[in-house]
Formats: structure tokens, sequence, C-alpha cells
């Protein structure tokens, strides 16, 4: 349970609450778990190929307990069982802390060590596009930015402005990164636009002749400080996922890019198909948006179908994660 948490970000009370019919395997790799938010309602998720294989690897693993389990236990994916109520266990009581205390887990007091699942998924959302920690990681994930700065913009400690004043930086610098013209350069308007862009983004001569060059490509496009830190440490090069290139503004998009911003595009709509429209919408709704209303409309149409020809729709033409494979 720890580790379906911890991979799939999904609320304590609705992995605690699952049952066998909520599970539908919808590929080799890929299944759809439907679950029960308790401050909300029913909720669905796609989860990835390794939480697919762990859910399978523990239904096997509990096959043979569940055949002999009573009617009203069977159906709950995890039989636990407490004080003799089925079906009424609390992860926590009954299973989490005697495995902490099993496994002798100190915490920085020499107490026993208190996970919160909780944190766990808040961690799992801080993730998405970068690999470093933030200090955003420390707030409820169960609140909407409206909320967070109605309840926290009064902090009173200083740990608790330190919060206040990270989420509002990177709330910031999302806005600027949305806003910002994404720097697209072909033959027929590099000479025309170029200097204007250079203007704009401080760039010095060297480095422009770099990007052009293809001697700063990444996977999506030319990146022009690999080592700023706007997606990772600074000084480190930048751990982000391809599609994080799309709304970067240290990205510059090139003819020679297309077929690798089609690819992705194919991808989307892959993943589109396949995930519930509120995660699409929360993962790589704005990437989409602004590659097929900002990026692509800004190459030649005949350029565009020839890299056309070049992608196959299929998820080995990307650089992905097992758990981002489509199925």
């Amino acid at each position: 349970m720890l580790l379906l948490t911890a991979w799939t970000g999904i609320v304590p009370d609705g992995l605690t609450g699952m049952e066998v019919s909520g599970i539908r395997w919808t590929g080799r790799t890929a299944t759809l778990l439907s679950y029960t938010k308790g401050r909300t309602a029913d909720e669905s998720l796609v989860l990835s190929a390794r939480a697919s294989r762990l859910l399978e690897r523990w239904q096997a693993h509990a096959s043979l307990l569940r055949g002999h389990a009573q009617d009203e236990l069977a159906e709950h994916f995890w039989l636990v069982t407490l004080q003799g109520r089925p079906g009424r266990a609390t992860f926590a009581d009954y299973v989490l802390r005697k495995w902490v205390k099993d496994h002798g887990l100190r915490a920085d007091d020499s107490g026993l060590l208190w996970i919160d699942r909780r944190r766990l998924r808040t961690t799992f959302i801080a993730q998405p596009g970068q690999r470093q920690w933030s200090l955003r990681a420390t707030i409820d994930p169960n609140h909407s930015p409206q909320v967070e700065g109605d309840h926290y913009l009064s902090a009173a400690t200083p740990a608790q402005k330190a919060v206040v004043e990270e989420i509002a930086r990177d709330a910031q610098g999302d806005l600027l990164r949305r806003a910002s013209t994404p720097l697209v350069v072909d033959e027929a308007t590099s000479a025309a636009g170029l200097p204007e862009e250079v203007r704009r983004l401080g760039l010095a001569e060297g480095v422009l002749v770099e990007l052009l060059s293809g001697q700063r490509d990444v996977f999506t496009g030319a990146c022009s400080d690999q080592l700023a830190g706007l997606h990772g440490p600074k000084g480190k090069p930048c751990p982000a996922r391809p599609w994080v290139c799309l709304l970067c503004p240290l990205a510059l998009f090139a003819p020679r890019h297309l077929p690798n911003l089609l690819r992705l595009k194919s991808y989307f709509a892959r993943q589109f198909r396949e995930m519930p429209r509120e995660q699409f919408a929360a993962f790589f709704a704005p990437y989409a948006r602004r590659l097929s209303a900002d990026i692509l409309p800004r190459f030649e149409r005949a350029a565009v179908a020839a890299a056309q020809r070049e992608v196959g729709d299929e998820d080995a033409e990307l650089p992905l994660r097992a758990e981002e494979m489509t199925s």
C-alpha cells in the first residue's frame, strides 16, 4: 500500500477502501482503478505499468486466502480486519504501525516513525515535470490554489511564511512561462525576427549560434541553458521530461525538431484516449495546447507534412519511463 501510494498519488482512504470490482485491466501494461475519495465522490485513475504489476502480484498472493474469506470480506482488495469488524480495517492502526514496529523504524526523536501516506501523496503530486524537492510538498494536496491562498497567506511562523513564498514564486514562474511566446525559428523568419528574440531572452551571440546549429539540442528542441536550474537543481543538467520543454522559456524550436514534436503530439493523443479527462487536463493539457496552438502552426505546412512521414506513432520513439508508457 505504501508503494501504491508513492507510485499513484491516490488518497489514503481511496486505497484503503479498494474493492476487487474497482480494478479493470485495459491492456497488457495498463489498469483502470476506480476508488472512492472520502471528501468528494467516486474517482478513477489509469495506473502506470509498475503499479499495475504490483496489483497483479498482490491479487495472485491473496487469491488462496480470498477463496476462504467470508462473502462480505472477499470483495475488499486488502483482506484486513480490525476488532472483529470485517471490511472496516484502519490501515494505520492495524497494519502500518505494526509494520513500523516489527521493522524497528525510528524517527529522529528515537520514537516509532510515523509514516503519513498523505505526505507520500503530496510528494507524488509535487514531482511531475521535475525531480527536485519543493516546499510546496508540505501543503495538503487536497487544497486548491484558492484555498491555499485563503488559508495560508496569514502564515505566522517563519516556516509557514517560507512555504507561502515558495508557493507564490512557483505560481508566478508558471504563469510567466505559460504566457511567454515560444521561440520558433525557420529559414523564412529567423533573419528578421531573431535580433529581437536575442534581446528579449538576453542571449549572447555565441549561444545563439550554438542553438541554431544544433549543438544545444535536447529531445524536443534546443535549450539555451541546461544548467539554469529552472526545473531542477541549479548547476546540474535539467531533469525535466521531454514535454516540459514546450512551456520552457529557455527552449528554441527549429524545423529539425519537427519529427520529435509530432511524436509528442501523437503521444498526447494516445494518453488522451487512455486517461480520464480530468487526469489528462492536470498532467498534459497545457503542453498539448502549447504544441498544437502556438508551436506547430508557426512552421510551414510542407515541413510539417514531411516530418509527419517520419512518425510511427509508437512509444518506442520517445524517451519514456516504464510508468509513462501507453498500452
